[in-house]
Protein backbone atom coordinates (compact mmCIF):
# COMPACT_ATOMS: atom_id res chain seq x y z
CA UNK A 1 0.00 0.00 0.00
CA UNK A 2 2.68 2.23 -0.29
CA UNK A 3 2.11 5.65 -1.96
CA UNK A 4 5.27 5.60 -4.76
CA UNK A 5 4.03 8.16 -6.74
CA UNK A 6 3.36 11.96 -4.79
CA UNK A 7 1.77 13.08 -8.05
CA UNK A 8 -0.73 10.39 -8.26
CA UNK A 9 -4.23 11.38 -6.85
CA UNK A 10 -4.73 9.93 -2.91
CA UNK A 11 -7.21 7.32 -1.85
CA UNK A 12 -9.39 9.74 0.42
CA UNK A 13 -11.19 6.73 2.26
CA UNK A 14 -7.71 5.72 3.18
CA UNK A 15 -6.42 7.92 7.08
CA UNK A 16 -3.40 9.97 7.02
CA UNK A 17 -0.94 10.40 8.90
CA UNK A 18 2.67 12.33 8.57
CA UNK A 19 5.45 11.12 11.07
CA UNK A 20 7.81 14.11 11.66
CA UNK A 21 11.37 13.42 12.56
CA UNK A 22 11.09 9.91 10.16
CA UNK A 23 14.23 8.29 10.07
CA UNK A 24 15.62 6.09 7.62
CA UNK A 25 17.35 4.03 10.49
CA UNK A 26 15.02 0.71 11.18
CA UNK A 27 15.48 0.35 14.34
CA UNK A 28 14.47 4.22 15.20
CA UNK A 29 10.73 4.08 16.14
CA UNK A 30 10.32 6.97 13.57
CA UNK A 31 11.25 4.20 11.03
CA UNK A 32 9.00 1.69 13.04
CA UNK A 33 5.93 4.20 13.08
CA UNK A 34 6.40 4.25 8.72
CA UNK A 35 6.02 1.06 9.07
CA UNK A 36 3.21 0.50 11.37
CA UNK A 37 1.25 3.16 10.03
CA UNK A 38 1.78 1.47 6.37
CA UNK A 39 1.06 -1.80 7.57
CA UNK A 40 -2.59 -0.33 9.05
CA UNK A 41 -3.17 0.81 5.98
CA UNK A 42 -2.90 4.39 6.07
CA UNK A 43 -1.35 6.88 3.68
CA UNK A 44 2.01 7.76 4.58
CA UNK A 45 3.75 11.01 5.00
CA UNK A 46 7.22 10.78 6.60
CA UNK A 47 8.94 14.20 7.15
CA UNK A 48 12.39 14.82 7.56
CA UNK A 49 13.93 17.68 6.28
CA UNK A 50 16.82 15.62 4.88
CA UNK A 51 14.00 14.71 2.15
CA UNK A 52 14.43 11.53 0.19
CA UNK A 53 12.85 8.65 0.17
CA UNK A 54 11.76 5.96 3.14
CA UNK A 55 9.71 3.20 2.30
CA UNK A 56 8.91 3.76 -1.38
CA UNK A 57 7.68 6.72 -0.05
CA UNK A 58 8.75 10.35 -0.71
CA UNK A 59 9.83 12.22 2.05
CA UNK A 60 8.73 15.93 2.73
CA UNK A 61 11.25 17.96 4.52
CA UNK A 62 8.35 19.78 6.18
CA UNK A 63 4.50 19.43 6.68
CA UNK A 64 3.65 22.41 4.86
CA UNK A 65 4.93 20.43 1.49
CA UNK A 66 2.34 17.43 2.17
CA UNK A 67 -0.13 17.40 -0.49
CA UNK A 68 -3.43 16.32 1.77
CA UNK A 69 -4.80 19.06 4.07
CA UNK A 70 -6.06 18.62 7.18
CA UNK A 71 -4.25 15.34 7.83
CA UNK A 72 -6.16 13.24 10.49
CA UNK A 73 -2.97 12.47 12.42
CA UNK A 74 0.62 13.81 13.19
CA UNK A 75 2.96 11.68 14.85
CA UNK A 76 5.89 13.45 16.22
CA UNK A 77 9.11 11.87 16.90
CA UNK A 78 11.86 14.72 17.95
CA UNK A 79 13.25 16.24 20.63
CA UNK A 80 11.10 18.99 22.65
CA UNK A 81 12.66 21.83 21.38
CA UNK A 82 12.32 20.65 17.52
CA UNK A 83 8.66 20.14 18.47
CA UNK A 84 8.12 23.84 19.45
CA UNK A 85 9.42 24.87 16.52
CA UNK A 86 6.82 22.70 14.03
CA UNK A 87 4.16 23.53 16.59
CA UNK A 88 3.06 26.68 14.27
CA UNK A 89 3.41 24.05 10.71
CA UNK A 90 1.11 21.66 12.72
CA UNK A 91 -1.88 24.51 13.13
CA UNK A 92 -1.47 25.82 10.15
CA UNK A 93 -1.66 22.37 7.85
CA UNK A 94 -4.56 20.96 10.20
CA UNK A 95 -4.53 17.73 11.87
CA UNK A 96 -7.56 15.72 13.98
CA UNK A 97 -4.96 14.47 16.37
CA UNK A 98 -1.40 15.33 17.55
CA UNK A 99 0.57 12.20 18.76
CA UNK A 100 3.64 13.42 21.03
CA UNK A 101 5.54 9.99 21.46
CA UNK A 102 7.66 10.08 23.85
CA UNK A 103 10.80 12.31 24.09
CA UNK A 104 9.03 15.21 22.01
CA UNK A 105 7.24 16.38 24.61
CA UNK A 106 7.65 19.04 27.39
CA UNK A 107 5.48 21.14 29.85
CA UNK A 108 6.82 24.52 27.16
CA UNK A 109 5.39 22.03 24.09
CA UNK A 110 2.38 21.31 25.50
CA UNK A 111 1.22 24.52 26.46
CA UNK A 112 2.18 25.98 22.72
CA UNK A 113 0.06 23.09 21.77
CA UNK A 114 -2.97 24.22 23.76
CA UNK A 115 -2.67 28.15 22.62
CA UNK A 116 -2.55 27.23 18.83
CA UNK A 117 -5.87 24.90 19.76
CA UNK A 118 -4.11 21.94 19.42
CA UNK A 119 -5.52 18.89 21.44
CA UNK A 120 -1.63 17.00 21.93
CA UNK A 121 -1.84 13.22 22.49
CA UNK A 122 1.57 12.04 24.38
CA UNK A 123 1.72 8.34 23.90
CA UNK A 124 3.05 6.00 21.64
CA UNK A 125 1.10 5.89 18.72
CA UNK A 126 2.21 3.01 17.09
CA UNK A 127 1.03 0.87 20.17
CA UNK A 128 -2.73 3.35 18.92
CA UNK A 129 -2.55 1.75 15.99
CA UNK A 130 -2.18 -1.91 17.63
CA UNK A 131 1.56 -2.91 17.27
CA UNK A 132 3.92 -3.31 19.11
CA UNK A 133 6.70 -1.69 18.23
CA UNK A 134 9.41 -3.69 20.77
CA UNK A 135 8.26 -6.57 18.61
CA UNK A 136 7.99 -5.32 14.83
CA UNK A 137 10.92 -6.91 12.98
CA UNK A 138 13.48 -4.97 11.20
CA UNK A 139 12.74 -3.35 7.93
Amino acid sequence: MAQTDPTQPSDASRPTVAIVGASTDPSKYSNKAVRAYLQQGYEVYPINPRGGTLHGLKVYRSLREVPRRPLDRVSVYVPPQITLQILDEVAEVGTRELWLNPGSESPEVLEKAKQLGLEPIVACSILAVGLDPEKMPPA
